[in-house]
């Protein structure tokens, strides 16, 4: 087999592969051979065809078969043997393919690129520094009780952080507009889930009563023809309820797995599990600033073969999160969309990639353990978590690969300039936008 490689753009190589004919045409044979054993033909007994009929036939689409199996063959013992990675599979084109003929075709594919680790000490990480104190804790078991509140009908004029039934049709010049008209919406005041203005506008209001206020479409209003416009809302209250906050007693506590203990034992497990999502919260805002620094600190170009794997990726990841369990084509969605953070993704992982191989890092078995018994603590029988976790090579390798990401978060923090930074519990579990 001849071999030639030639670079024609930065990471694209073209690869000219010469075969002898015999590999091909003899294949070729073997299948043909093989088809005939089994074919039927009217006219002819089973297995009695004539080799002149099969190849009239099947010749040309059995060739073709076998022509993509010997190049994708050869292409690997190719790339192999000039020590050539590819970055996704390549394109085939055949210049040579005549039976009795050498067989020659061009594969035109991409490498990985060649990257020179920077030094990490130029990654900058500010870490925050935060402690759960008694009144987070308070705020905490509030933010629970108004998670589980209910709502009463009352007879007074409604307030913020009431809940009211509403009737109302939204005009624009007198005009009625879509999506401006509805009936019997429930809408807490104060919720924010309404144009600035229009929540305020129903306080002051019971049951039964009407008004007409005027309000105006922020200037980044989804609706194009709205953007900037004051239109006129006719509102009716149906009724009004006010917000009924849970004791806490034992039977609330329960909710939350505390059946023994009191208050005392219900304090502890709501600091446990603020402290379970702080620690997430701080390793996830660390290892973002590491991975930010990492990407900023290396250039170089990332394969197409790549980009466009992952914009599929992205892409079959939306359709499943927004899809609603309807069947759509996910090449709908512009790459466009996709196309910076997926090139984001891959050059990222170009960069852990090349850190794992320098190091020779491999995945920590007993951070793996630790990690399998913390996701498993979350669980009623946490023993079976971690004895199914560890008879699901794929669930396994999941959590093999978190754990030698943060193992890279650990080694570029050992060089990386870190400081602190006092923030409150709030601040540091917020979600970064």
């Amino acid at each position: 087999m001849q071999v030639s490689v030639e670079t024609t753009s930065g990471l694209e190589r073209r690869l000219t592969v010469g075969v002898p004919a015999e590999k091909l045409d003899s294949a070729v044979k073997a299948r043909l051979a093989d088809a005939q054993k089994n074919l039927r033909i009217n006219g002819f007994r089973p297995g009695k065809v004539p080799m002149i009929e099969v190849k009239r036939r099947f010749g040309q689409a059995v060739r073709d078969e076998v022509l993509g199996e010997v190049m994708r063959e050869s292409f690997i013992e190719a790339v192999g043997k000039e020590n050539i990675e590819p970055a996704g599979m390549p394109d085939f084109e055949p210049t040579v393919n005549e039976p009795g003929k050498d067989l020659e075709f061009v594969a035109t594919f991409e490498v990985y690129p060649e990257i020179e680790l920077a030094a990490l000490g130029a990654v900058e990480v500010e870490k925050p520094a935060t402690e759960i104190t008694d009144a987070d804790v308070d705020k905490m078991i509030e933010q629970l009780r108004e998670q589980r509140a209910s709502f009463e009908t009352v007879e007074r004029a409604a307030a913020k952080g009431d809940r009211v039934n509403i009737n109302y049709a939204g005009t624009l010049d007198g005009e009625a507009f879509e999506g401006g008209t509805a009936d019997g919406q429930q809408l807490v005041l104060g919720s924010g889930q309404m144009i600035p203005g229009f929540e305020e506008g129903i306080e002051g209001l019971s049951a039964g009563e009407q008004k007409t206020i005027d309000v105006t479409f922020p200037e980044d209003y989804q609706a194009e023809e709205l953007k900037g416009k004051t239109a006129q809302f006719a509102i009716t209250v149906n009724k009004v309820e006010a917000k009924q906050l849970p004791e806490i007693d034992d039977a609330f506590m329960e909710q939350f797995g505390v059946k023994e203990g009191g208050m005392d034992a219900f304090r502890a497990e709501v600091r446990k599990n603020m402290e379970r999502e702080l620690k997430n919260a701080l390793r996830n805002k660390v290892k973002e600033q590491v991975m930010n620094g990492l990407v900023e600190a290396h250039s170089f170009d990332v394969p197409g073969a790549l980009v466009r794997g992952e914009i599929q990726r992205m892409r079959q990841q939306m359709m499943q999160q927004f899809g609603g369990g309807q069947q759509f084509d996910a090449s709908m969605l512009p790459e466009e969309l996709f196309r910076e953070q997926a090139e984001r993704s891959v050059r990222l992982g170009l960069i852990v990639r090349q850190i794992l191989e320098k190091h020779e890092l491999k995945a920590d078995a007993d951070k793996v353990r630790a990690q399998v018994e913390e996701i498993a603590s979350q669980y009623e029988q946490p023993e079976e978590v971690v004895s199914w976790v560890y008879s699901n090579p794929q669930q396994l390798q999941q959590i093999e690969g978190a754990v030698l990401e943060e193992q890279v978060v650990e080694l570029v923090l050992g060089q990386a300039k870190v400081s602190e930074k006092a923030m409150s519990y709030e601040e540091a579990v917020a979600r970064q936008q």
